[in-house]
């Protein structure tokens, strides 16, 4: 009997159908990526992607990192191959990544001999809040983390729906978003942070421009006459600039705040705290 149970279980085994694994998405600049297996040594080129896959609960499968990738506090011991300024070729070749995820066009030189040599290479180019969780749910598929990806999908999602219905109604303030704090340097309506802005009741004054992150003059900016300044600046410094334009509302009213960068900078999942950030400095600068 217990010779027939043995050859029923060693049937059932040997037919039963194995689990095929296969991922295809396309990325932001319309690449197919084809994966067979699952990627479990994936090198990240950019902090957003890093926050993302950590997210995911995929970032014990990062074999190598840029310097600015700081959060979550784990990221900080994965080894580091390269920076904003270059990425060292040889030293991600030894490492057998089957995977590589990168931002926008950086390093397409060296993206491009690894591409040649058979390494998959995902590029984001996030320029709205709906890019965020497409790369969730690609990078979920990629590494066989879709339940993971989609919880964050909906967290992510969710929290925005909440702040659009919380704040919405407020009545509409003119906002001078500054990027840094040495020159007028802002965004336009091609931006994330500019559809943050509008979520929170907020009007950039500078969304029509065409180019995505102009510099304005200050005049341009005393003309517009914006209730509310916003810089992702660090210190103290850049408000000093304005204080001699108090003709501007935002500066007579004491309406300059500042916001940490990595929060509203990053397309990852943070940018619900940045979101956040903003619309309380709004509703406080309305009731200032």
């Amino acid at each position: 009997m217990k010779c027939i149970f043995f050859y029923v279980l060693l049937f059932f085994f040997t037919f039963l159908p194995t689990y095929a694994f296969t991922c295809q998405v396309t990325d932001d600049l319309k690449q197919n990526i084809h994966l067979n297996q699952p990627a479990k040594r994936i090198i990240t080129l950019a902090p957003d992607l890093t926050e993302i896959l950590f997210a995911i609960s995929v970032g014990q499968n990062i074999i190598a990192t840029v310097d600015s990738s700081d959060y979550p506090s784990a990221a900080l011991h994965i080894p580091r191959i390269g920076s904003y300024t270059g990425i060292d070729l040889e030293r991600i070749v030894s490492l057998h990544p089957d995977l590589i995820v990168t931002w926008g066009h950086n390093f397409s030189r060296e993206l491009r001999v690894l591409k040649k040599m058979g390494i998959p290479v995902y590029t984001t180019v996030s320029r709205y809040l709906q890019d965020v969780p497409r790369t969730m749910q690609n990078l979920g598929c990629l590494t066989a983390h879709e339940q993971d990806a989609q919880k964050q999908v909906t967290i992510f999602t969710d929290a925005l729906q909440k702040l659009q219905k919380q704040y919405h109604h407020q009545k509409i303030q003119r906002v001078f978003y500054q990027i840094g704090g040495a020159a007028l340097f802002t965004i336009n309506q091609e931006n994330w942070i500019n559809q943050v802005i509008t979520l929170c009741g907020g009007q950039n004054i500078f969304a029509s421009l065409k180019t995505p992150s102009p510099e304005v003059s200050w005049e341009a900016v005393i003309a517009a006459n914006p209730q509310v300044i916003i810089s992702d600046a660090t210190g103290v410094a850049w408000k000093k600039h304005w204080a001699r334009w108090q003709q501007v509302a935002a500066v007579r009213d004491h309406r300059l705040f500042t916001i940490d960068p990595n929060l509203i900078d990053r397309a990852g999942p943070r940018l619900v705290e940045g979101a956040k950030r903003i619309c309380v400095i709004l509703s406080e600068a309305k009731d200032h």
